[in-house]
């Protein structure tokens, strides 16, 4: 790779978002779409149950928006919920136009004109998933990898991951990467730069997600000067394999929409209990009812059971499920699944407005790392892929509009030239054990005290321990040279300190914050805002701006 290498447009991510803003920009533009090892090793290559949309007649976009305000509890921002169900069919049509192959209904004769097989999962109304067996992610991701390395003008680069972001004059004009081939930083100059990089849930210990899920776009985002909201609500997936030979897998939620129902040992089906919907309640309010089983019972697991369905059935609609679990020697068409919750989703993230634009002047987040308004205070399942599709291309088209005025002005902007890495005062490090000891010791807290049930002194523990280790973490980062694991545990550790920050200043509990000090929802439902010290509101995209950007 030449030394600082201009792009247009620089994309931190290869996953949905990533990869489908890219190939929605313009043609004339020159792309670098950036993934930290190889392309699909993100979130959305693993996401098995599929895409929230209005599809069928029965269907409508106000019923997908009343449930995505109900599983919010109170927080969805809704224009941002109409702004993106509104959306939702013209991003299967993109979709399906990349060639996309989604399940089709077996039961129509006319093959001409069948509808696609759509699946119900918690919180919706509506059979209204639609779906790749339950490989989606991976299907989608395939395909537009595929079509990101046809496209002439993007450029696929691998094994980078992300230092920092550089601005000139407060505003984005390229990025520090490490390139963990061969240990260099690389300086890369760009006009706009989109943080693509998902979630957070690496900073727990049990985790459905992969391990590039260190919160580094919301992390960067922070230290550029981006507000963030929300963190306190992190999503626990209510049923991942638990099995002591292998890491948590998901078990896709689908098998619930299905009819799988949820069990104690003894047989008994406990979700009727705790809410009318039973197992398909709200993921919050299911991983909750898990984990009061569990503790009340000291168990290690309850059980999922879908064996009541044809075994063609299960077979032909979870493959993936029905293998993993087969080869672990569980058949899940005559046995139970022994499940466990485990952190899946980061509902909060950088605050960003309608074209994913952040109070950095050509700094974009969409995806996980976003706070979009869509989510709330719990993410309906099956939102987070339709998220990604309608604020890529949103974002996209923004974009392209201010690079094309850019262009037109002139602007002393797009000529900038980034500030090249210096590493002349640091070495290599002969401590790294210190890095593997702060990484489990975070992960470890962060799941007993900032975990599905919260309590004020376990926030204020939790806050003054990873303060602690974010010292220990910045003397090393000052010392050493920089690593992926470093750079990682850098990043997690910020991001912990802000979800615990968001978590201590709400005195409530809602959707998927559950503080037992303070059992109860207030009457007025707040955003958790926090502003970093460098945070300039007259150097934001939109102007002064004291609150969540208004969505018009």
């Amino acid at each position: 790779m030449p030394t600082s290498p201009r792009f247009d447009v620089l994309i931190i991510g290869s996953g949905a978002a990533g990869l489908s803003l890219a190939l929605q920009l313009p043609n004339s533009l020159q792309i670098a779409v950036l993934s930290k090892s190889q392309l699909g090793s993100g979130s959305t290559s693993w996401a098995q149950g599929g895409m929230a949309a209005v599809l069928h007649d029965r269907d409508s976009v106000e019923a997908h928006v009343t449930d995505t305000l109900d599983a919010g509890a109170g927080l969805c921002h809704e224009p941002a919920v109409r702004f993106t169900v509104g959306r939702s069919r013209q991003s299967v049509d993109w979709l399906v136009s990349q060639g996309i192959a989604f399940d089709l209904r077996e039961d129509q004769p006319d093959l001409e004109f069948r509808e696609f097989h759509l699946t119900m999962e918690g919180g919706h109304s509506h059979r209204r998933v639609i779906h790749a067996a339950d490989q989606t992610g991976l299907a989608i991701s395939e395909v537009l990898a595929n079509r990101a390395e046809q496209a002439p003008n993007i450029t696929l680069l691998t094994d980078l991951c992300l230092v920092d972001v550089i601005k000139s004059g407060g505003r984005v004009c390229g990025a520090h990467l490490l390139n963990t081939q061969d240990r260099r930083v690389e300086t890369l100059s760009a006009n706009a730069l989109v943080l693509a990089t998902g979630g957070a849930s690496k900073a727990y210990r049990y985790t459905t997600n992969p391990d590039g899920a260190s919160g580094d776009g919301i992390a960067v985002a922070w230290r550029a000067g981006c507000r963030v909201a929300n963190l306190e609500f992190n999503q626990f997936h209510p049923t991942c394999l638990y099995h002591p030979k292998t890491r948590s897998f998901l078990v896709t939620e689908a098998l619930r929409g299905e009819g799988a129902t949820l069990h104690l040992e003894d047989g008994e089906r406990f979700m009727p209990h705790f809410d009318p919907r039973a197992e398909l309640a709200p993921r919050d309010i299911v991983a909750r009812a898990i984990d009061h089983e569990m503790k009340r019972l000291g168990a290690d697991c309850v059980y999922l059971d879908i064996s009541h369905r044809p075994a063609s059935f299960i077979r032909r609609h979870f493959p993936q499920a029905y293998e993993r679990c087969l080869a672990l020697g569980i058949d899940m068409t005559t046995e139970r699944v022994p499940v466990v919750p485990a952190a899946h989703y980061t509902c909060g993230g950088v605050v960003v407005n309608q074209h994913g634009a952040t109070d950095v002047p050509g700094l974009y987040v969409v995806g996980e790392s976003a706070c979009t308004g869509l989510h709330g205070a719990n993410r309906m399942a099956s939102n987070s892929l339709l998220e990604c599709f309608v604020y890529a291309q949103s974002a996209a088209e923004h974009i392209a509009t201010s690079l094309s005025r850019s262009s037109s002005r002139s602007s002393a902007s797009a000529t900038a030239t980034p500030t090249v890495w210096d590493d002349s005062r640091v070495r290599d490090s002969d401590e790294k054990v210190v890095i593997q000891h702060n990484w489990q010791e975070l992960r470890r807290l962060m799941w007993d005290y900032v975990g599905i049930v919260r309590t004020s002194r376990r926030l204020e523990y939790a806050a003054a321990r990873i303060a602690l280790l974010e010292q220990e973490v910045s003397r090393y980062y000052g010392r050493f040279q920089i690593t992926r694991p470093l750079l990682e545990m850098r990043n997690l550790t910020q991001v912990s300190q802000l979800m615990v920050s968001c978590a201590s200043g709400r005195k409530e509990s809602r959707g998927l914050h559950f503080n037992s000090d303070y059992p109860d929802a207030l009457p007025d439902a707040l955003d958790s805002v926090l502003i970093p010290p460098n945070f300039d509101p007259t150097l934001a995209l939109d102007g002064p701006v004291d609150q969540l950007p208004e969505y018009p």
